[in-house]
This record gives structure tokens, C-alpha cells and sequence, in this order.
């Protein structure tokens, strides 16, 4: 059953959803040749700490770390680890934070110094793929609606559509109904409602579309070894459109959320 949210709720979800965007934004700031992504982890947990939440993916069904750290061809659900980031990489991180009994979820894959011209188009194409996710967001249309424009567009553009890990609701509980494929028809699946809030989340992959997961039970790796690009935000479906509670303005004042939770790898 999808779960819509009251008025009441959806503050909640929004002040939820900036506190992870701007951790996110200013765990983007860290990320350089010669950091470790365990240095990135620790600084998400502070973070997030410090502005009263709580980290969502720590201990979530024995989920070690307060971040997923997938690397290049790490799709998701990545382990933090002494893996010092190169010139070249990219970098997912994806980030979960409770505040107040409800979550935010967010994830962005950033390039690490100088990257070559195909991975910066992965990149760039996840990131179009989300945005036009978002558009989708809106009353009266179908799930299936954002699923189909985000194949369409990845598609269209030789990239593989990761089928096996989803979107979701997103409330009280980090996974909601209803699942979200980055995959599917238009006109298909139930009507998007007000109040509704979605986890939207494209995983685009250079090469194949098929995953397999490695033997630390949760890192998810392309089956054929290229690279893998993961974006994601939370999104309250309002009567006018959608609203992306976990964007942030660039010129958003952090200071005033993350006071005190400056760290230096």
C-alpha cells in the first residue's frame, strides 16, 4: 500500500530531506585524489550527528557504514573502506538520514579529478536521466511513467538500465511502497496521488545492465566490470508538481544546519 503523507508529515520529510542534501553536498566537497571513502564515511556520520539525525543505513539489515561507497564499477550498496579514491574514478555516494522519525535519501556520483570524456557523459546522462524522473512526479500520472523516460533516455544513448535494484516510497521507513524501476511503460502501474513521496533513483551503467553482487554480501558490481553512475533524490508529490525536498541551492547557508561538523580528512 503506498502511504500518502499529511501536511504535518511532509514538513517533516522536508526538513529530513535538507539536513541529507546538505550533508551530501558537503560530502561532494571532500571528495579528491588521495581521500579514503571510510575518511568520507566517518564524515557523513559526524555530520549527520551533529545535526541531530540519525544515519538510516547504519545497521539497516546489518548495513555496516553510514554511507554506501560504490567505486567505478560498484553499482551500489558499496562498503567504505581504506580505497584511496585516484585521478580518474567516479564515486557514488549515497546518503540516508532519519531526523525527527522520518527519512531523507539521496545519492550523486562525482568525478574524481581528471575523468575521461565517456565516464563524464555516464555521469551527465544518469543526471538527465533523474531530472527528467522528476518531471514525471506529478498527479495523475503513472509509476510506470517514470520508469519508461528514464530507459527511453539512457537507452537511447547505448547505456545499460540496472533492473535488479529499484526506486522506492519513502516515509517513516526508508523503503516504502511502491517500488520504482528505471525501466518500464508509460501509462502502466498505479496513479501518482498527492501527497505521495518518492525515492527516485537512476542506475546507469556503461556497459551491460547485469549485476552481480560480491561476497561481502551487499557491493554490487557491473557483471562485465565497466563503470557505474547512481543519482538519486526524495520526492514530495504536491498538487503543483513535484518538490525535491533533498536539493539544495548552491548558495544555501549549510553552516546553520551542520554547525560544528567541519571535518578534514
Amino acid at each position: 500500500m503506498i502511504i500518502g503523507k499529511s501536511k504535518k508529515e511532509l514538513e517533516k520529510m522536508r526538513a529530513a530531506g535538507r539536513v541529507t542534501g546538505l550533508v551530501l553536498q558537503e560530502l561532494k566537497r571532500l571528495v579528491q585524489p588521495g581521500v579514503t571513502t571510510i575518511e568520507i564515511d566517518r564524515a557523513a556520520e559526524k555530520m549527520i550527528r551533529d545535526a541531530g539525525g540519525l544515519p538510516t543505513f547504519k545497521g539497516y539489515h546489518g548495513f555496516p557504514y553510514s554511507i554506501c561507497a560504490s567505486v567505478n564499477e560498484q553499482v551500489v550498496h558499496g562498503f567504505p573502506s581504506d580505497y584511496v579514491l585516484k585521478d580518474g574514478d567516479i564515486f557514488s555516494i549515497d546518503c540516508g538520514v532519519t531526523l525527527e522519525g522520518f527519512v531523507g535519501d539521496t545519492a550523486t556520483t562525482v568525478p574524481v579529478g581528471n575523468v575521461s570524456e565517456d565516464w563524464l557523459a555516464l555521469v551527465r546522462v544518469t543526471e538527465e536521466c533523474l531530472d527528467l524522473a522528476i518531471e514525471e512526479c506529478r498527479p495523475g500520472r503513472h509509476l510506470g511513467d517514470i520508469g519508461a523516460v528514464v530507459q527511453q533516455h539512457a537507452e537511447a544513448r547505448g547505456y545499460g538500465v540496472v533492473r535488479d535494484y529499484v526506486g522506492h516510497g519513502i516515509g517513516r521507513r526508508m523503503h516504502e511502497d511502491p517500488q520504482i524501476p528505471n525501466y518500464g511503460k508509460r501509462g502502466q502501474g498505479p496513479k501518482i496521488k498527492a501527497g505521495y513521496v518518492f525515492a527516485v533513483e537512476p542506475m546507469i551503467n556503461l556497459g551491460t545492465q547485469h549485476t552481480k553482487v560480491l561476497a561481502d554480501g551487499w557491493t554490487v558490481v557491473t557483471l562485465d566490470g565497466k563503470p557505474s553512475a547512481h543519482v538519486e533524490h526524495t520526492i514530495a508529490i504536491t498538487e503543483e508538481g513535484p518538490e525535491v525536498l533533498t536539493k539544495i541551492a548552491a548558495n544555501d547557508p549549510a553552516e546553520a544546519v551542520l554547525a560544528g561538523s567541519s571535518f578534514n580528512p
